[in-house]
């Protein structure tokens, strides 16, 4: 017998299998060990094909196989393929989002601790204690450990040695003289386990609307092909409780279910909520874990002790088994799309998944992507629509404020009179408010003001955003990360007269600080939410009142429940209106309805204050109406007159280097070779290139860009073109070219 391997870490071009004698031990879809190349380095690959017959002469054998806890069945080896292929990523890059991080390291991160059992009755080791001389026992650390051991036979050795007086030494003396035994365990590392300690076995009660809701997607669930919908609610309207019901259904079938939420921010509230109800049958994957945490919940998953999983964006590849319904919730969100490769979308991995166990894709948002409400409307999904609030619970009403006019009239913080205002009454109410600024930091940028130079990064084409701290501040990268002390004077001219421009969420919660001093800021960025779980903690410590205001970047603004939040503000509601962007409009849109949506959620007359200074744009004007049909109408039109998706698909590509001129030689040569093979055999294609031309961010780490866009529809035909270029360009020693199909951003 022999196999086919494909290798990981291996160049595009090379991305292909290679054959190796085996034993019968191995299997498709095991993780094995193999010599390469002419001095036999061992590499890591994956088998994906066993063949009968006789090898070619020459052939090197298999050297290892990883243990069959990371091995691959055929859904997860199927899904590897999938991505390759959809994606344009090698088989290796796949294999390494499918496992869980750490698997192919050679020492796989397992925790294994001890249990200490009695190896003697209760009634002889009770016994023991009361003998004297040489059959009892004088060590009182000894006695101690017993007595314990009499109360609770099989103990953790952590929890034996913390009893007063036993230490490890009376351990190893007992088991000497055979009163005790050590066996092993597997220990499953698991943070959200105590959130399964109290439990909610109430049912759900739904409203009239949401009733109609659930029995539409309980229809499209009971069919026996897969099928998509939509569910499209307004803020507030009590899409969990839908949610929750379907996935009761679902399980109760015997089957699995996926949940993504778009932000470790959202993933706190949502375990909560869904551990008091399942339990231990619930795993939770995302980022912040340790990788043990997440190799352990891949094997409690992979082990069929789960049967419903949470988590961002990698837990699309939770390797469960009979999956009945995939739910994506806010699923307009670009955290779902992967901009590392395999850059793939997690609604395109799950409407892949679904159609392989014949299941539900469930997508929920109050503002769906475009694509997906074209879909909805053309009939591709099915539009499950949840229009009213739950509880007859009002929208927020919403105030625009003009800043160009608290300029006139002399206000030059970021903060205008009316939200001061309507704070003011929050803290006299009692009640809660959240503000939203989407700029982390103290300034946005320091400049001299004798001679106009900007400080900027020495290794990208952006500006360093000045940061506080105790010991005068910082200059950081919001990019590459450098950092470097404020600088006194000017390195270009010399002067000391340094302007801090903008602000950010730093300088903002100072200014709150300095003007409500009888009221508690909270701030969450990523510059206060650092270490695991401190996401989860800030925000219990603010549903639990031990702060007034909640003030924060975007995981401040989605998908959060808090009752006493009557008040939302937007400190700067066009930060992301101008950047050269076709979704600029529809991501400012969904920005401003989420973090409007967070008011006023337990009772009528919730407020929300939008400063901006542009107050007549018609996406914050149908925001603070949180009319989405409307902008929907208005932006499927412009994308349809333009022929933007979903009318097209977009392509991009680009190329890096740390050598400029290299770079340019480059970029003329991807140039010819569009063009070559667009007038050559892909010339039945609607292709419509741009560019070359500089990626908005020129340079970064080092490395400068410039980029191609081509908008075509992308089918195997188109993915073969990109593909070739991939492998032409893979052999170029000064570029390197890299290919996003539909990238977050164009």
């Amino acid at each position: 017998m022999y196999c086919e391997v494909y290798l990981f870490d291996v160049p595009f071009h090379l991305d292909r299998p290679f054959d190796y004698l085996c034993t019968e031990e191995i299997a498709r879809g095991n993780i094995v060990k193999v010599p390469f190349g002419k001095a036999n380095r061992l590499r890591t690959g994956v088998v994906t094909e066993i063949k009968d017959g006789t090898p070619p002469d020459g052939l090197k054998p298999v050297h290892s196989v990883y243990a069959d806890r990371f091995s691959l069945d055929e859904e997860m080896l199927g899904l590897c393929f999938f991505l390759k292929e959809y994606t344009l990523s090698t088989l290796g890059e796949a294999l390494r989002a499918v496992l869980p991080p750490g698997a192919l390291s050679d020492a796989p991160n397992l925790k294994v601790g001890k249990t200490v059992r009695l190896n003697i009755p209760t009634e002889e080791a009770e016994a023991l204690l009361l003998a004297t001389g040489r059959a009892g026992i004088r060590s009182e650390g000894q006695r101690a450990l017993l007595s314990f051991l009499i109360g609770t036979p099989i103990a953790d050795r952590e929890l034996c040695i913390a009893q007063p007086g036993v230490s490890a030494a009376h351990i190893t003396a007992l088991r000497e003289r055979g009163v005790i035994v050590l066996s092993e365990y597997e220990m499953i590392r698991n943070p959200y386990e105590e959130y399964a300690l109290v439990r909610d076995t109430s049912p759900i009660v739904l409203s009239e609307a949401q009733t109609v809701a659930y029995r539409k997607i309980e229809e499209l669930y009971s069919e026996p092909e897969a099928r998509a919908a939509l569910l499209f609610g307004v803020t507030g309207s009590g899409k969990t409780k839908v949610i929750m019901k379907a996935i009761d259904r679902t399980l109760a079938d015997g089957r699995s279910v996926i949940m993504l939420v778009p932000e470790i921010a959202l993933t706190p509230q949502t375990v909560n909520i869904f551990c008091r109800r399942y339990g231990e049958r619930v795993a939770v994957i995302h980022s912040s874990l340790s990788q043990g945490e997440r190799q352990d919940a891949w094997r409690r998953i992979k082990r069929g002790e789960v049967d419903l999983v949470i988590g961002t964006r990698s837990a699309i590849f939770a390797p469960l088994s009979n999956i009945g319904m995939i739910v994506i919730d806010e699923e307009h969100e670009h955290t779902y799309k992967s901009e590392q490769s395999p850059k793939y979308h997690a609604r395109d991995v799950a409407a892949y998944r679904c159609a392989r166990h014949g299941a539900l894709m469930l997508l929920a948002s109050a503002t769906p992507a475009i694509e997906s409400f074209y879909k909805a409307k053309s009939g591709k999904y099915t539009l499950v629509p949840l229009r009213e609030r739950y509880g007859g619970v009002g929208l927020p009403s919403a105030v625009v404020v003009d800043m160009r006019e608290e300029l006139r009239r002399g206000n030059t913080t970021p903060v205008s009179a009316r939200l001061m205002t309507a704070l003011t009454e929050v803290g006299e109410r009692d009640e809660q408010a959240i503000i939203f600024l989407n700029r982390r930091g103290y300034s946005s940028q320091i400049s001299c003001k004798e001679c106009g130079e900007v400080m900027t990064c020495p290794h990208c084409s952006v500006s360093l955003t000045y940061h506080t701290d105790a010991e005068g501040g910082r200059l950081l990268c919001h990019l590459c990360g450098y950092s470097v002390r404020v600088p006194h004077s000017c390195a270009a001219c010399g002067s000391d007269k340094l302007s801090f421009l903008g602000f950010g969420t730093q300088k903002l919660e100072g200014e709150l600080v300095r003007t409500l001093p009888d009221m508690t800021v909270m701030r969450m960025d990523a510059d206060t939410a650092t270490g695991k779980l401190a996401y989860d903690r800030m925000l219990d410590d603010f549903r639990s009142g031990r702060a007034d205001i909640l003030l924060g970047t975007q995981m401040v603004a989605k998908g959060h429940d808090f009752p006493r939040v009557t008040l939302v503000g937007v400190a700067l509601a066009d930060t992301s209106l101008y950047v050269s962007d076709f979704r600029a409009a529809e991501r400012t849109f969904s920005l401003l309805t989420q973090v409007i949506g967070r008011a006023g959620r337990a009772k009528d007359g919730g407020l929300a204050v939008i400063q901006t200074f542009a107050p007549q744009n018609e996406t914050i004007r149908l925001a603070c109406l949180q009319d989405y049909e409307s902008f929907y109408e208005g932006e499927i039109a412009l994308r349809r007159e333009l022929s933007y998706p979903p009318f097209c698909d977009m392509v991009q590509l680009t190329l890096s280097s740390s050598d400029e001129v290299a770079l340019a030689k480059a970029a003329r040569r991807l140039s010819d070779k569009i063009i070559g093979k667009l007038e050559g055999e892909y010339g039945k294609q609607s292709f419509v290139v741009f560019g070359p031309f500089e990626a908005q961010v020129y340079k970064v780490s080092e490395k400068y860009r410039m980029r191609m866009v081509v908008k075509c529809r992308l089918n195997k035909l188109s993915r073969q073109l990109f593909g070739e270029l991939l492998s032409e360009f893979a052999t170029d020693r000064d570029t390197t070219l890299a290919v996003d199909l539909n990238p977050l951003t164009v």
